[in-house]
């Protein structure tokens, strides 16, 4: 019987939805490195697995037909029929029985640090069993050291404190019982079942599930796989590699239809109006155009969440005023209002363009800008 999932949800209500489902012993904290990128682009949806931070914790031991089920139970609530999903570890453990089990629901999915199988069993019984004898507090050090490697750990000993007290304070019923999952957990004669656009994520040095056998199986055996193996990596690589991680889920989720993506950033950052302008004059000798702009410009590079928008609205202003592009001028400090810059921001900009783009340029762009102040303080 299905479980109500703890989950926060961030991102735009109408963008992709993305399931988000960590490693064994941690909360939907896990995923904070990927939250604010993720959720410019989709509607990221982040799960405490059932015995995991604020999710029931029903007595084990569970199986992973208990964490699919409770993962779908939550789309069927929150009235998703088809989400893109992403696990790392025993989460990657949940998005492969998805996708062998419940394909007509998946997007794409990305598998990060797992593993299609885990053996010896004996090892998953053992665990289990020091967590309700101990308690999770005595499995934390061992478990922490694994998920980072020893230079990271050693220069972010505060993140290190915070990422081992999610594992302390994971019920010790629940990690047992999660733990009886892994035990069972053996995908590797149905990973050619798998029709879901599947890329793996590995980290170099991840010594629980490390690239070979565990990733690299994983790509070998499912359809159309890639595997990205992650330098400077353990495992917890979406933490470790968050920047790295966040751009590669983003570039094979949003491959899935680049002018949607793209159309849905043109609107965040140009509004409405503007789009439904352009759209309104989009002629047939102007729609390759228009398709060209949305689907690269919109839907490659401003997705791309290596910078966010406000530093892309500066360097943007600053391109515009150096090859005097007057026209755009006027439509991008709009656009760079709506990305959260302040008029005397917006002027900082345009005082570093004064050096070194010419000063006759930028009091032409204070100008423009001044005019749009106008009319936005007039609106």
């Amino acid at each position: 019987m299905s479980v109500d999932l703890h989950h926060l949800v961030s991102g735009p209500v109408d963008a992709p939805p993305l399931v988000l489902a960590g490693s064994l012993g941690s909360t939907v904290g896990m995923w904070e490195p990927q939250v604010e990128a993720l959720s410019t682009v989709f509607r990221v949806i982040r799960v405490d697995l059932r015995g995991h931070g604020h999710s029931p914790v029903p007595e084990g031991p569970y199986s992973m037909a208990d964490l699919g089920g409770d993962v779908l139970a939550l789309l069927d609530r929150l009235g998703i029929e088809r989400a893109h999903y992403a696990g790392l570890s025993i989460g990657g453990m949940v998005g492969q029985w998805l996708a062998v089990n419940a394909p007509e629901r998946l997007g794409h999915l990305v598998l990060l640090a797992t593993s299609p199988y885990m053996g010896p069993a004996q090892n998953w019984r053992d665990r289990a069993a020091l967590a309700r004898d101990k308690g999770t507090a005595a499995l934390a050090d061992a478990v922490v050291e694994r998920w980072f490697t020893p230079d990271y750990a050693a220069a972010h000993p505060h993140e290190i404190t915070r990422l081992r007290d999610q594992i302390v304070d994971t019920p010790d019923e629940g990690y047992a019982g999660c733990c009886g999952a892994i035990e069972h957990h053996d995908t590797r004669e149905d990973l050619h079942r798998i029709t879901a656009p599947t890329l793996v994520i590995a980290g170099a040095e991840d010594p629980s599930t490390p690239p070979d056998p565990h990733g690299a199986l994983i790509a070998e055996r499912v359809p159309g796989a890639r595997i990205v193996v992650l330098d400077g990596a353990a495992h917890l690589l979406s933490w470790e590699q968050a920047a790295r991680v966040n751009t590669l889920i983003t570039q094979h989720l949003a491959a899935a239809d680049r002018y949607e993506a793209g159309m849905r950033v043109r609107r965040g950052v140009l509004g409405d109006a503007h789009v439904d302008r352009a759209e309104a004059r989009k002629t047939a000798f102007t729609e390759p155009f228009q398709d060209l702009i949305t689907r690269y410009a919109w839907g490659e590079i401003w997705t791309r969440p290596g910078l966010d928008r406000r530093t892309r609205s500066c360097m943007v202003l600053t391109a515009l005023v150096a090859h005097g592009h007057w026209g755009e001028v006027a439509m991008h400090v709009r656009a760079a209002l709506r990305n959260g810059l302040t008029p005397d921001e917006i002027g900082e900009v345009f005082l570093q363009a004064a050096v070194y783009c010419g000063v006759p340029a930028a009091n032409k762009a204070f100008a423009i800008a001044q005019e749009v102040f106008d009319e936005e303080a007039s609106a």
